[in-house]
Order: C-alpha cells, then sequence, then structure tokens
C-alpha cells in the first residue's frame, strides 16, 4: 500500500490521539524464539552468530528448549502483551496501530517495519521489551532496529529504560508479595534472592553513560530496582527481608570473566549459612521466557530442594496491569517530550531516569567499535 492520502492521515492522527503525537505507530521490539522443534537450532545460531560460542554450548541450551517441546513461551507472551496494551490503550480512548517485530526470529523486526512502510506510516515509537541498560539489553536492539529501517523511511524513537518506573517496580513487588504468601509459615524465614541474566563484567562495566561507577549501569540499576522492590514488600509486610543480586544464564567460555555469583552457587552458601526459605524474584525479566523457566523454575529450584530450602519463585511482570499502564504511561511521556514538552519522568528508587537517546560512549560494542544505532544523541 502507498502513503496515505491527507483525509486518510487526518483520520489516523484523530483516532491515534493527541495523547500519543507525532508517532503514527506503536511497535513492540522483543528477543524472539523458536515455535517447533526444527526451529531451535536455527534460532540459537541466529542469536549468538559472530559470538564463537562452542557448538557443544548451543546443542546444552538446545536441549532446554527441546524439554519444553521445541517451542520457547517467550512469542506468546508478546502476544498476551500486545492484548493488553490494545486494551489499555482503548482504555484511554487511544487506538494506535501496534506492530510487533523481533531480534532473533519470525515475525522480523525488518518485515515489520517493511508492513509500517507498506500502511503509510513513517513515526514508529518502539517499546523495547528489555528494561535495564547494557549493550546486549539497550544498544544491541539499537543496532538491529537500524538494520531493519534501513531502505525505509521510518522515523524512530523508543521509550527510556523503565526498570525503575513505578508500574515495573509495582508488578515486581506484588509478585514478590505473592510468592511470599506461598511458603506460608516460613515466609517470615525467607531471603529475597533477585535474580538477572549474566553478562560479561567488560560489558556490565561499560553500561550507561560515562561518568558511571565501576560496576557500571547495568548492575547499578539491578541494585537499586532490588533494594527498592525489597524495601516496599518489607513497607507491606511490616517485616524486613535479607535481599540478594545474583545472576543466571552465563554463556561465555571460562577464561571470560562474566558477572557473579551463579545463583545455583549462591543457594548452596545459603543453605550453608542456616538460610531455610528463599524467594526467587527475575527482576531482570520481563516474562517468562526461556531463562526464567528452565535456569530457575527447574536448576534454580532443584538446587534449593537439594541444600533443603523452601524455594518459590515470584512472576515477572508479564501482562501485570501496572506494568501495561506503566509502558502506556511510557508512551505518552515520550511522544510529549517528542512534541518539545517537559513530561515528568517519575522512577523510585536510587537510579537515574531511564534515557530517550544514549550517548555514542553509553553501552559500546565491543567487537564492532561505531557500529551505527537508532535512538543516539547525534555530536
Amino acid at each position: 500500500m502507498g502513503d496515505r492520502s491527507a483525509t486518510s492521515l487526518q483520520a489516523s492522527t484523530n483516532q491515534l490521539g493527541k495523547a500519543l503525537a507525532p508517532y503514527e505507530a506503536i511497535l513492540l521490539v522483543s528477543f524472539g524464539g523458536p515455535e517447533r522443534p526444527e526451529e531451535v537450532m536455527p534460532f540459537l545460531e541466529n542469536v549468538t552468530r559472530g559470538r564463537g560460542i562452542p557448538a557443544e554450548r548451543l546443542a546444552e541450551v538446545g536441549r532446554h528448549y527441546l524439554l519444553l517441546g521445541g517451542k520457547s513461551p517467550i512469542n506468546d507472551q508478546c502476544r498476551r502483551l500486545l492484548a493488553a496494551l490494545t486494551t489499555e490503550l482503548r482504555r484511554r480512548g487511544l487506538q494506535p496501530p501496534l506492530y510487533w517485530g523481533n531480534r532473533n526470529w519470525t515475525p522480523y523486526l525488518d518485515t515489520e517495519l517493511q508492513a509500517i512502510e507498506r500502511d503509510g506510516y513513517r513515526r514508529v515509537l518502539a517499546v523495547v521489551t528489555s528494561a535495564y541498560p547494557s549493550y546486549s539489553s539497550c544498544r544491541q536492539y539499537r543496532e538491529n532496529l537500524f538494520d531493519a529501517a534501513r531502505g525505509t523511511r521510518a522515523q524512530i524513537d523508543r521509550i527510556r529504560h523503565y526498570a525503575n518506573h513505578p508500574g515495573f517496580v509495582q508488578a515486581s513487588v506484588d509478585a514478590s508479595l505473592k510468592a511470599l504468601d506461598t511458603l506460608g509459615e516460613r515466609a517470615d524465614e525467607a531471603r529475597l534472592v533477585f535474580v538477572t541474566h549474566s553478562i560479561p563484567t567488560a560489558m556490565a562495566e561499560t553500561a550507561g553513560p560515562a561518568p558511571r561507577s565501576s560496576r557500571g549501569g547495568y548492575v547499578d540499576w539491578h541494585a537499586a530496582v532490588a533494594a527498592e522492590v525489597a524495601h516496599r514488600v518489607a513497607r507491606q509486610r511490616a517485616r524486613s527481608h535479607d535481599h540478594d543480586l545474583v545472576y543466571c544464564s552465563r554463556s561465555g567460555p571460562p577464561s571470560q570473566p562474566w558477572l557473579e555469583p551463579d545463583i545455583n552457587d549462591h543457594l548452596r552458601q545459603l543453605a550453608g549459612r542456616g538460610v531455610s526459605a528463599v524467594v526467587v524474584v527475575p527482576i531482570g525479566f520481563v516474562s517468562d521466557h526461556m531463562e526464567v523457566i528452565f535456569d530457575l523454575d527447574t536448576e534454580a529450584a532443584a538446587t534449593a530442594e537439594e541444600s533443603g530450602m523452601a524455594f518459590a519463585r515470584a512472576g515477572t511482570a508479564g501482562d501485570h496491569p501496572a506494568f501495561v499502564s506503566g509502558l502506556v504511561d511510557l508512551m505518552v511521556e515520550r511522544a510529549a517530550a517528542a512534541r518539545g514538552e517537559e513530561p515528568a519522568r517519575p522512577v523510585l528508587g536510587s537510579a537515574a531516569v531511564g534515557w530517550d537517546e544514549c550517548r555514542a560512549d553509553c553501552c559500546p560494542n565491543m567487537r564492532e567499535p561505531g557500529r551505527p544505532a537508532l535512538c543516539q544523541i547525534v555530536g
């Protein structure tokens, strides 16, 4: 379909609502995952291309998917999130066209951006299903958006990093409280173990714009959000719980330092110190995809059982109403900024407000320095 007529454009603007102007379409940007066994290895090869991951490691991860029938849960979770976003937008009188594109599997970003152009839209707002700053959780998505947009006339902005937004935090608080309730009398003894994806320490140390702490923005943001969630859980229960930040899903060679401690090592250490119950909170993940279902629900749960600890796993933000409402708030906020206004930018905890655009020195690509990315400050 070619460019729409002026009458059609005006009708679309009226349907969209002034709150989201100048954006004409919303693009949900996610990681992607296989939906049948024969897609597993091609998908993993896509994800790890150029990273030198050993074939035996890919085969090991592939077995995780095959244990779930060869289907990643992430695509269905994106579909549920899209449905929830549509409902929340309509509740507010907003009806933007919503698209969904993945970095690593169908529907691919380039296919969706071509569809957006065929439908006549140019100003696009991206909502990335990754809440924190780092190369792998921010800049790599922006690089893929740059590549996918090449050859189209799409002008793409994105919402800011949102891990410390009230909607995301509230979803984590509610999930932690619900998990604690499942422990019954053991709840008061439980330690909160916040978990995120491990990344190379060199990547972590360069996450976020300079000046940055020696740990980098990735660790600092997670630590700040974990502390805020633990504080709010304590306030709700009128009882504090000790908490930790740990990591899962390391995939690099043994010679390369990655963020530690690993959750399984940490659970064993806690058991050795007499901790009798844990609530594992996957604060680094937006939905219950493979790292959550296998690394936490399978491996970490087994480690806790072997160590004699009561175990509960909190849910991810998923399509929690506070999270969904918060994403729409972030869309409206970004649109106001694009119009030259100065919207309120609420955050909870000690981490800074996330960035609409990133500086060139933020979360650098160490394998391909200077690779272009969208949503980046020029000059």
